[in-house]
């Protein structure tokens, strides 16, 4: 699918007489951008798809096809929660050891992909893109209510350069302030709780329906069976009451940021 994007885009773009620069200087991103897409080094994101398919006039062909790159990018088992994480009508996410995917930016994706996946290459920056292009849910007309959970050694493991650790951290900030989104962080001072035992996130259906989402090294689990949602939603309950207030939290996380200097 990458290659067709390419192939498209390098034929949408000789049809309307373009050089590399020039379709460049019309969507606003540099050359050697377009000319990396082409050549398949790098991924389209949205926005350059949203601007080449409408400077070259696609009729929406570009934005199609990088639609089924992405789901491609996500493995089978990944695809299910994804379209459930799509449609929730609330999330809450617990994080013993990352920043939540959908609160990630796009620096702390590639360092902590860097660090912690097997991937490499175009493979990585699949992954890359594929989280990333979640993440407008939380952006839209309708967006999920999020309440969202980590803990404070989150906030302290540098995952990147400490100029990507602060980027992230104020990014997380920034993100609190939205109506929809409730961040809080879990003290250090409070010891051993439910939580540590992994991280998780329970999604609710339009319908009222809960389901959860287990990960490991191997491969995620969307959670169906009512006595283990039941049991997810005990542990959520567990690990909300030791967190900070989500005014504590920001400032606890506004101070963890100045101090990635």
């Amino acid at each position: 699918m990458l290659e067709l994007f390419a192939g498209e885009l390098r034929r949408l773009r000789m049809a309307a007489g373009l050089s590399q620069e020039a379709l460049g200087e019309r969507i606003s991103y540099s050359a050697s951008l377009v000319a990396a897409v082409e050549q398949c080094r790098r991924l389209p994101q949205n926005e350059f798809a949203e601007e080449c398919d409408s400077a070259l006039g696609a009729g929406g062909l570009l934005l199609r096809i990088r639609e089924s790159i992405m789901r491609e990018s996500l493995t089978p088992w990944f695809r299910e929660w994804v379209a459930i994480e799509q449609k929730a009508t609330a999330l809450r996410s617990f994080e013993p050891l990352v920043v939540p995917g959908l609160l990630q930016t796009e620096d702390y994706v590639r360092a902590l992909l860097e660090g912690a996946s097997q991937l490499s290459g175009d493979a990585r920056e699949q992954l890359v893109t594929s989280r990333l292009a979640r993440q407008p849910i939380l952006e839209g007309t309708s967006p999920p209510l999020m309440v969202a959970v980590m803990d404070e050694v989150v906030l302290e493991r540098p995952v990147g350069s400490p100029k990507v650790m602060r980027a992230q951290l104020l990014h997380l900030v920034d993100v609190a302030s939205r109506p929809r989104v409730h961040l809080h962080v879990v003290p250090k001072a409070a010891g051993a709780y439910p939580g540590l035992n992994g991280a998780f996130v329970i999604a609710t259906s339009p319908e009222g329906d809960d389901l959860g989402y287990l990960d490991n090294q191997l491969k995620g689990t969307v959670v169906e069976r009512s006595a283990d949602v039941l049991s997810l939603r005990q542990t959520w309950e567990s690990v909300r009451a030791e967190a900070l207030t989500q005014g504590q939290s920001t400032k606890l996380i506004s101070e963890a940021a100045a101090a990635w200097t």
